[in-house]
């Protein structure tokens, strides 16, 4: 291997001199190299965004892990998982699931690796819990020779589950599958979605009619996460919870820990070709790792950026300033790159031929490199060796179609040998992974994740679509008690609680109570935290969260009882009603729904009347009828709490008409004897304890009142 800089990896900090490449300074077909006076610092620290363990202090201004500008851990956000859903939670639902055939239907399948029983536990899991269980995917002849139709799928599927699949015709025409003829404990396929256009378009009326009468979608194919399909993006638009799959969370892990881990030496070794598509995730792996290696068709762009003699035929057109871009990138950071000092070649003209081992410099026209020679295959193992972390991306493949094998095999077997020296080993690609198969130590010690083109995207710092379509979740553990004096006072949660003007005023009023404000604006919250820093607030907190989707994840660790939950005036909504961004949405309404305790209620407020009325009506829907109105008005006539919130002072100090959507309450009727805690005499007089309807389980109070200011 030929190194552009040169490094001790024995030693923490580097004191070995570099060169910075001058690419205005040719002579020939080489590049002068011109001397820097001193290197630039080593490594710069490489945060991970894995604290799922995070403890909220009261004096944080902000629960959000920043990473560094460009980090690529800012395109994976943190979703909601299957694991999230208790069994209860499932029963009756109607569940599509979109599995990896990747995973399940491979023809030689490993079914000890984690991936497939991730992939399995999925159907299973939602099985037990009494889930109606519907499966789509794609599937060719490449994935499983011997599986093509639904019907043959079905019968491997049962046989691999040990349950029955039964499959469903569906797709032609979009009309809705049947299932009425089909045993009740049996599990449904859709028709091969691999020669469905409609799918690769994210059709959103093939979306719809995909899940048509379907509550909770699964994403459990994370090898589709970098494609816009119908069956991975489209459908979150019309099922009121998408959530990831037990395999999707298993594959996210994986790629968290081949890039968020950090031992030094860190090397990674990037094979295959196409440098200007990838340009972007090559200077990523620079700022991350201790070191490059080049063992594919990228290789020959480094040499071309040095002035380095190489084929025409060699070189991607465009791709000298993404290559001189990374080579001075790895020079301001002092790490070294390599690329192969000898391969063996063939003459194109007559592949018959013996092939020759030829040194880099010296590639003649006709002649085309197959294989690495043994002095680049020496260099690699030379630097490797010294690794606490290798990782893999990309064949060992250059103009020709067919993977080094020799070269390829050397790899594997010093990563065998790096896996038992504790050195963290991710191997990326389908060969690669093909290739650490024959080697069963390595598979199993090593971190496989056999899908490249996701994992490019990730390194690009692109969002992956599949991910971000998905519902979101509150990544940390929450510490009441760091947040609160006393934190088994019952709790009302404001939801979209805006600059906090109404929570702060209740929580000056209610000494007995905590506030808790959810809002999506991090400035707001931001203000809001050192408000209550500076007045020391002990029952009133801020977090910056979308509520609609991680409500129930952060309310049902809270100690005591949530008795009120509010939602004031959102963002009306005058959109088409599939749009998921809306705040009131069916799986807001059932969170609050199970969290609310034996006396809670729900506080309603909106300035327009058909934002009023539209959240009204979705509780009522989705209540599951155990929501009821309890008064006999149709608009009640003031909001009961005394204290208003900024934009409802807002839309009053204007003189024009407002509409406030006030408390829609909630009280479950498990015990008729209790009620509300009582409130301090400072307090509203308006705001009167609820009557209890013994005919339902919960009373919906809806006060809706209609404001006119002069």
């Amino acid at each position: 291997m030929s190194r552009i800089l040169d490094i001790h990896y024995r030693r923490p900090t580097y004191s070995l001199m570099f060169f910075t490449c001058k690419l205005h300074n040719f002579s020939g077909n080489y590049v002068h190299f011109k001397k820097q006076r001193e290197p630039k610092s080593s490594l710069q620290a490489f945060r991970s965004e894995m604290g799922l363990d995070h403890m909220m202090e009261r004096c944080l201004l902000s629960h959000k892990v920043k990473e560094e500008d460009g980090n690529v851990y800012d395109t994976l956000p943190h979703v909601r998982y299957l694991r999230e859903f208790q069994m209860d939670e499932l029963i009756g639902k109607v569940v599509i699931v979109r599995f990896d055939s990747n995973v399940l239907l491979v023809e030689k399948q490993d079914q000890q690796a984690k991936l497939f029983d991730s992939a399995v536990l999925t159907i299973k899991y939602l099985h037990e819990a009494g889930a109606k269980v519907i499966l789509v995917s794609s599937w060719s002849m490449k994935t499983n020779s011997k599986l093509l139709s639904a019907d043959s799928v079905s019968a491997y599927l049962s046989s691999i589950l040990q349950l029955s699949v039964v499959p469903m015709k569906s797709f032609l025409g979009y009309e809705q599958p049947t299932m009425e003829n089909s045993p009740t404990q049996s599990i449904f396929l859709l028709e091969n979605l691999f020669q469905v256009k409609e799918d690769v378009a994210n059709c959103s009326r093939f979306s719809e009619q995909l899940c048509a009468g379907v509550d909770i979608f699964i994403n459990d194919a994370f090898s589709q996460s970098h494609k816009v399909l119908a069956s991975t993006v489209g459908v979150t638009s019309f099922c009121y919870a998408s959530v990831a799959g037990f395999q999707f969370e298993e594959s996210l892990v994986q790629l968290k820990n081949a890039f968020g881990t950090k031992r030094n030496p860190y090397i990674a070794m990037v094979g295959g070709g196409n440098l200007i598509e990838k340009a972007a995730a090559v200077r990523y792996l620079v700022s991350s790792a201790d070191g490059l290696v080049f063992v594919g068709n990228m290789a020959f762009q480094i040499m071309h950026a040095l002035g380095l003699p190489v084929p025409r035929k060699l070189v991607e057109i465009g791709a000298f300033t993404k290559a001189t871009g990374i080579i001075q990138y790895a020079n301001s950071r002092n790490i070294p790159i390599l690329f192969p000092n000898d391969f063996w070649c063939v003459n194109v003209n007559d592949r018959l031929k013996e092939p020759k081992l030829v040194p880099v410099h010296d590639i003649l026209e006709g002649w085309s490199p197959v294989a690495l020679g043994p002095n680049s295959l020496d260099e690699i193992t030379t630097l490797l060796t010294t690794s606490k972390k290798v990782v893999w991306i990309g064949p060992v493949k250059f103009d020709s179609s067919v993977q080094d094998s020799n070269g390829t095999s050397i790899l594997v077997k010093l990563l065998r040998k790096l896996s038992q020296r504790s050195c963290d080993v991710t191997v990326v690609g389908n060969m690669a992974c093909k290739a650490l198969r024959g080697e069963s130590e390595v598979f199993s010690s090593c971190n496989i994740i056999e899908n490249a083109s996701v994992v490019w995207e990730f390194l690009k710092g692109r969002k992956l679509p599949g991910l971000v379509a998905l519902d979101r979740g509150y990544p940390y553990t929450i510490d009441w008690h760091t947040i609160y004096d006393d934190p088994t006072r019952p709790l009302l949660v404001d939801i979209g609680s805006g600059n906090g003007l109404f929570l702060f005023g209740m929580a000056r009023k209610r000494k007995d109570m905590n506030f808790l404000g959810l809002e999506m604006n991090g400035k707001l919250v931001k203000r809001c935290m050192e408000a209550v820093h500076q007045s020391s607030l002990n029952n009133g907190y801020f977090i910056e969260t979308n509520a609609t989707s991680t409500f129930r994840s952060i309310v049902s660790g809270y100690p005591g009882e949530l008795v009120i939950a509010s939602i004031q005036c959102p963002n009306p909504d005058f959109n088409k009603p599939e749009h998921r961004w809306k705040m009131v949405q069916r799986s807001l309404i059932e969170a609050i729904k199970d969290r609310l305790s034996s006396n809670g209620k729900v506080f309603l407020q909106s300035d327009i009347e058909a934002v009023a009325l539209r959240m009204k009506r979705q509780f009522l829907k989705y209540g599951n009828e155990e929501f009821t109105i309890d008064h006999q008005e149709e608009w009640l006539r003031e909001n009961p709490f005394g204290v208003q919130s900024d934009w409802e002072q807002h839309v009053l100090r204007r003189g024009v008409p407002m509409f406030v959507h006030s408390c829609s309450v909630l009280h479950l009727n498990l015990h008729p004897q209790t009620s509300l805690p009582r409130r301090h005499e400072s307090s509203s007089p308006n705001f009167q304890p609820l009557s209890i309807n013994r005919n339902k389980d919960f009373v919906l109070e809806t006060h809706l009142c209609k404001l006119l200011s002069t």
